[in-house]
């Protein structure tokens, strides 16, 4: 299946949140809770919402599953009839939706339908979610305010980013040659970022600090509980965000961030990057990614939820089948 919508179904407005799955969910929950920043604002049985200094109710929940994954991706529309408009357009492309549009079962509350994009991703389109106050950071500590960006291994990144730009509306900032693609819904460079890989799986999610100061003493806090970066700090070229990556106790890698590129619709030019040493980190201050970094990166196959829909159109999942890739 090919994406030529005439025009996108929505208005993206915002990365909301992140649902990330995994085995060793009390571990993950208390490193993410009690080191990394993130505050606890629901939980029930094997499931729990976590919230930085922003205004969304949580932007990250975790919940039990059989191997890490990605739970879901959600994104902030301004109205519930943009969900609704956004559903029939859906249907009209023949994208398979996994929750009509209604009332959200979520501790966010809010209105909102899911679609399962071409790789079996879950994408919630949301409005009307629960209003939260925004948290100044307490003194100098280093906490979250919200997802940066998400990047997302796909087995396709040409169809990837067609699918994400021409159905949903996102515009791509910057390439790294061939192999990334940055996309954007809002002045931030990017809140997606697709990497070219043999199968599809989550990489890592990055959470941004509310200044650069922030981002180190976030190093420095880890530091003293015996946790180093795998990856940083550094700078990167595209976006031009700062970094440091670490992977938590169930394996998947979290990323702090800050200084995000602020992107100007009217002047931006999309550039192609070279993948090298010195435009990978500007600051020239990280080395290399460690081996198991690189690994966590890659994460593990994940079909997600193409099982569980009828697509409208039989080519909509024609993407290689997980069993067929060689995961060594």
């Amino acid at each position: 299946m090919n994406f030529f919508a005439a025009e996108p179904v929505c208005n993206l407005r915002a990365l909301r949140s992140v649902s990330l799955k995994m085995p060793e969910l009390t571990s993950t929950k208390d490193f993410y809770h009690e080191v990394w920043g993130l505050s606890t604002v629901e939980e029930d049985g094997d499931k729990f919402w976590l919230r930085g200094t922003g205004d969304e109710h949580h932007i990250l929940r975790l919940e039990k599953g059989e191997q890490n994954a990605l739970g879901s991706i959600s994104f902030a529309l301004a109205t519930p009839r943009d969900v609704d408009e956004a559903a029939r357009r859906l249907e009209e492309l023949g994208i398979p939706l996994f929750r009509e549009p209604g009332p959200l079962d979520d501790a966010a509350g809010g209105y909102g339908l899911q679609l399962v994009d071409p790789e079996g991703r879950l994408v919630e389109l949301s409005a009307d979610v629960f209003a939260v106050a925004k948290q100044e950071p307490a003194g100098r500590r280093a906490i979250p305010r919200k997802i940066a960006h998400v990047v997302l291994n796909t087995v396709d990144i040409d169809r990837a980013t067609a699918f994400y730009t021409q159905v949903l509306g996102m515009r791509i900032s910057d390439w790294s040659e061939h192999q990334m693609a940055f996309l954007r819904c809002n002045s931030e460079h990017h809140v997606i970022a697709f990497n070219q890989a043999p199968w599809t799986a989550v990489n890592h999610v990055a959470y941004e600090m509310q200044s650069i100061d922030h981002f180190m003493r976030g190093i420095g806090s880890l530091k003293t509980n015996g946790i180093t970066p795998q990856w940083g700090p550094g700078r990167h070229g595209p976006g031009d965000n700062t970094f440091s990556y670490f992977t938590d106790p169930a394996g998947l890698v979290c990323e702090y961030t800050s200084e995000v590129a602020q992107v100007d619709e009217d002047s931006w030019l999309c550039r192609t990057w070279k993948r090298t040493p010195e435009l990978s980190d500007q600051w020239g201050t990280a080395g290399p990614p460690t081996t198991e970094v690189r690994s966590a990166m890659a994460g593990i196959p994940d079909q997600g939820y193409r099982s569980l829909v009828v697509p409208g159109d039989p080519g909509y999942f024609s993407v290689p089948e997980l069993s067929d890739v060689n995961t060594h």
